[in-house]
């Protein structure tokens, strides 16, 4: 057999080999660039959701408190190494490794889905989302795959009786604050074309017309470190893997049976619904 004809059957052997191993895997690869809410929403019961389900995923948050979209953006044209960058593998284990930059997150995997959010205080005020996000935006498409979904996270208003002093512009009002988010979110959704929108703001609304209601917090804008968190990573699950979580066997300890179905259904009604409350019964 000459040379040539064993050099390709060696490469249609490897490229068999790559379609099998892409056909295989199912993981689904997670990144968030965000904040402490991002650490709400995908630290803790995302991952547990998902085996819980028969779903294999792998985690990413991007981590620096509080940070704006204006910071990301700056960190990513300096290339700071300024995150915490904390990765979930397939076996539920959390791994923290400091001084990370968002370009060596961005080549850590062939991340599936990629999140963005907005500082808390300024998640309502449009015009912050305008500033920043398409042009980080762009930056992350130039370094995922071209297939990977960009999302847009809707966050949470804060408790009415928050004392956090981003409230005041909204005028100390929950409902306000709620409303602005959802239209800025839909403003950038629009000036940016990212469709998806994880709708835990809205989640968390519902969740205040059960027996969760304003307990769903710690601090009055943190989430509450179970019932709230199990919210959030309920919205996100629901609308990332397309199942529904009402139903779902995972309970972290610490939940009853009733916070854990006043949980799965806000965040299913949100998914279903996720510019407006839903009472939930």
């Amino acid at each position: 057999m000459n040379k040539r004809v064993i050099v390709a059957i060696l490469a249609l052997f490897c490229l068999v080999c790559g379609v099998m191993n892409a056909q295989t895997d199912n993981v689904v690869r997670i990144l968030s660039i965000g904040n402490s809410f991002s650490q709400d929403a995908v630290e803790q019961y995302l991952h547990e959701l998902a085996e819980a389900d028969g779903q294999e995923v792998i985690i990413g948050n991007m981590y620096i408190g509080g940070c704006s979209l204006k910071k990301h953006l700056n960190n990513a044209r300096e290339n700071k190494p300024a995150y915490k960058y904390r990765k979930i593998g397939l076996d539920g284990k959390k791994v923290e490794t400091k001084e990370f930059t968002l370009e060596q997150a961005l080549a850590d995997e062939k991340w599936d889905y990629v999140s963005f959010q907005q500082q808390s205080g300024n998640s309502g005020i449009y015009e912050t989302w305008e500033a920043s996000l398409p042009e980080l935006l762009e930056y992350v498409k130039e370094r995922v795959p071209a297939e990977a979904t960009m999302m847009i996270h809707q966050t949470w208003a804060y408790d009415q009786t928050s004392t956090h002093r981003d409230f005041k512009k909204y005028d100390h009002d929950q409902q306000k604050m709620y409303e602005s988010i959802v239209a800025a979110v839909k403003g950038a959704s629009r000036l940016t074309g990212i469709r998806m929108i994880i709708p835990s703001g809205t989640a968390v609304q519902n969740a205040r017309t059960t027996i969760l209601r304003d307990a769903i917090t710690r601090d009055g804008y943190h989430m509450h470190k179970i019932n709230g968190r199990y919210t959030v990573a309920c919205t996100w699950y629901e609308k990332i893997f397309g199942r529904s979580v009402v139903g779902n066997p995972y309970r972290p300890e610490g939940m009853t049976q009733e916070q854990q179905a006043a949980a799965q259904k806000s965040a299913h009604a949100a998914v279903k619904k996720p510019h407006r409350v839903t009472k939930i019964k």
